[in-house]
């Protein structure tokens, strides 16, 4: 796609700054809600590119705001900043100096792309309407986009649309894609307790063995997915942790199982927990034993607007528009909700996986990256444009 290439939408120069900054960022990886440094600096930049710089939004949160001539649409264009709490395998100049921490999700580059598009809209942007960029903390908890919302993103900004984007190993640099409607997963948490009643290894009859009926539970959760759901809808439970506190020769009175259930509407992640719930009471009624169940959705599915899909292929010729959704989660759920949005996908190469200590961001995807940013921004807030067209919310936030 060599209409892709970095130097058709940013200075090359530019290119090596950007790569400069995520080299950065990468060797001060911080938490979520404890990127100090990172949102320090983030605002620094923002400030030198002549933006109206706002820091303190929900805990860490930095947003700029950048508005040309007189148009009145207003879109936002968001970053993740917080890093996970891995031990770095690479051995580049760049890794971190963080023991324990790294930047395995690739943020450090979200950043660089969004702050490089930053810099050049401000230089020589030419758009008509306000371009809001935002940098959110603590994405991959699930906390951040909540408490930026919570802070009055959308009111104090004016936001009409928001846009975000995510590096994906495997996809080629230089490609985007995306889709209406869900492309990524809801993520709900599950604690199930179960309480037994232990006994001696060689003596199982004169006790319920929590291991036993633990067991069960584990296997018949599996039957919610492949006989209890649609095929068509897609769903996936998968039991994490198995603790119990039986000893060498003592049957366990007491398990605990944990886990993650994803789903790509409200209507199949409801359907996941009744089903678990009504199995796990129907199993320790059979054996005469207590069993309560906690469930509680952390990342709500993010679903595009059609209007923001269509938007950002027409700032991106190619693009990918038809794209299967991910099984994996987005904080980003929560902003889509708020306002009407869209989730790009953007090609990280032969990389290793997200989340993997060897992995890192590819230096070679920053200008593909920050020449998407502009284009969107220059073709939806077009010079002389006026507030955007309300058929983009015409089916509610979030779209369909």
């Amino acid at each position: 796609m060599d209409d892709l290439a970095p130097d058709t939408t940013v200075d090359p120069a530019l290119a090596g700054e950007m790569a400069a900054w995520r080299h950065d960022f990468h060797r001060h990886p911080e938490l979520g809600f404890a990127e100090h440094r990172t949102a320090a600096r983030v605002a620094e930049l923002l400030a030198g590119f002549g933006l109206e710089v706002h820091t303190g939004i929900g805990g860490t949160g930095v947003v700029g705001v950048l508005q040309r001539g007189n148009g009145t649409g207003c879109i936002a264009l968001r970053s993740d900043m917080d890093a996970l709490p891995i031990l770095e395998a690479n051995g580049f100049a760049h890794r971190s100096g963080h023991e324990g921490v790294m930047h395995a999700c690739g943020h450090d580059g979200h950043m660089a792309m969004l702050l490089g598009a930053a810099r050049h809209l401000a230089a020589e942007g030419r758009f008509s309407g306000r371009a809001v960029f935002v940098f959110q903390p603590n994405e991959e908890h699930g906390k951040g986009a909540a408490a930026m919302l919570a802070d009055g993103l959308v009111e104090r900004f004016g936001l009409h649309e928001v846009y975000g984007m995510h590096n994906i190993p495997g996809m080629e640099v230089g490609t985007f894609a995306t889709r209406a409607g869900p492309i990524t997963a809801s993520e709900s948490l599950f604690e199930i307790d179960i309480a037994a009643r232990g006994g001696h290894a060689a003596l199982p009859h004169m006790g319920v063995d929590a291991i036993t009926v633990g067991a069960e539970v584990v296997g018949a959760l599996q039957t919610i997915v492949a006989r209890k759901l649609d095929p068509a809808r897609n769903g996936v439970v998968s039991v994490t942790e198995f603790v119990t506190d039986g000893q060498r020769n003592v049957l366990p009175g007491r398990a605990m199982l944990r886990g993650d259930c994803r789903a790509l509407d409200p209507g199949t992640d409801a359907a996941i927990e009744a089903h678990m719930r009504r199995i796990v009471a129907g199993i320790a009624a059979a054996h005469g034993v207590g069993a309560e169940v906690s469930y509680e959705t952390v990342f709500p599915a993010t679903i595009n607007a059609p209007g923001c899909v269509a938007a950002a292929a027409a700032a991106m010729p190619g693009m990918d528009t038809a794209c299967n959704p991910k099984l994996f989660s987005e904080d980003f759920a929560h902003f889509a909700a708020a306002v009407p949005g869209c989730f790009v996908l953007t090609g990280n190469g032969d990389s290793a996986p997200l989340h993997a200590a060897d992995y890192d961001f590819s230096d070679a995807a920053l200008g593909h990256g920050a020449g998407f940013w502009v284009r969107l921004v220059e073709t939806r807030l077009a010079e002389g444009g006026a507030e955007l067209p309300a058929e983009v919310s015409a089916d509610g936030p979030g779209g369909g």
